[in-house]
This record gives C-alpha cells, structure tokens and sequence, in this order.
C-alpha cells in the first residue's frame, strides 16, 4: 500500500507542476519558441503529458472525466490567449489538437491496461 501512495503522491506532485508549467507558458506574452516543435506539437505534448500524468495522479476519477476537463482547460486556455495585451493567438485548432493528445493518450493507457494493472498488482504483492 505504501508503495502505491508514493507513486500516486509523486504523480500527483508531477501532474500539478506540469499543469502549473504549461499554463504559465501557455499565458506568457512573448510566445516561447523551441526550433524543434512546431505550436500544435507543442500543445500535443503539454496535453499528452497532463493526461498521462491525471490517469496516475487520480487513479480512482473517471478517465472520461479526466479528458473532458483536460479539453475544458485546452479551450479556456485558447479563450485566455484572445486577450489582446498578452499579443497571443486564439487558435481552435490547437484546442483540437489538445484533444486528440488527450484522447490518444488515455486511449493508449487504457489498451495497455495500466493503472487496473498496477491495481491487481498491489493486490497479489501487498
């Protein structure tokens, strides 16, 4: 049981820090640019990680849930750039793109089976 709860608490830790990184970055004036990702790959991966981080963090919420709220702030997020004095792009496009990332990604998880294995696991070897 410790076990779990370690891994839960830094999933937890993790998906904060990264949720609290990408807004932040999602919200600063001068866009960050990173030569090796384009803007909507930039947005997969933020999105992607957010989701792979939530199914962890929160073992026990709905993974529907998870990605419909993920998508929610994937939209305010694009709402937020609108705001002209933060010279940033409302773009509906990347808000797809964040949802296809969260979408994949959970769907990926929940083929693989992950998180109900690493349960069933701490059941057999507690």
């Amino acid at each position: 049981m410790l076990h779990r709860k370690r891994y839960v608490g830094f999933a937890e830790i993790a998906f904060w820090v990264c949720l609290a990184s990408a807004l932040t970055l999602a919200l600063l004036p001068p866009p960050p640019h990173f030569r090796e990702f384009g803007d909507k790959a930039q947005h997969m991966l933020a999105f992607g990680t957010l989701a792979f981080l939530g199914t962890f963090a929160f073992p026990a919420f709905p993974k529907t849930r998870l990605a419909e709220r993920l998508s929610f702030l994937g939209a305010l997020v694009e709402v937020l750039q609108s705001i002209p004095s933060l010279h940033r792009d409302c773009d509906i496009q990347d808000w797809i793109a964040d949802t296809i990332a969260i979408v994949a990604v959970l769907a990926l998880l929940h083929a693989m089976n992950l998180p109900r294995r690493a349960r069933q696991a701490e059941r057999r070897f507690p």
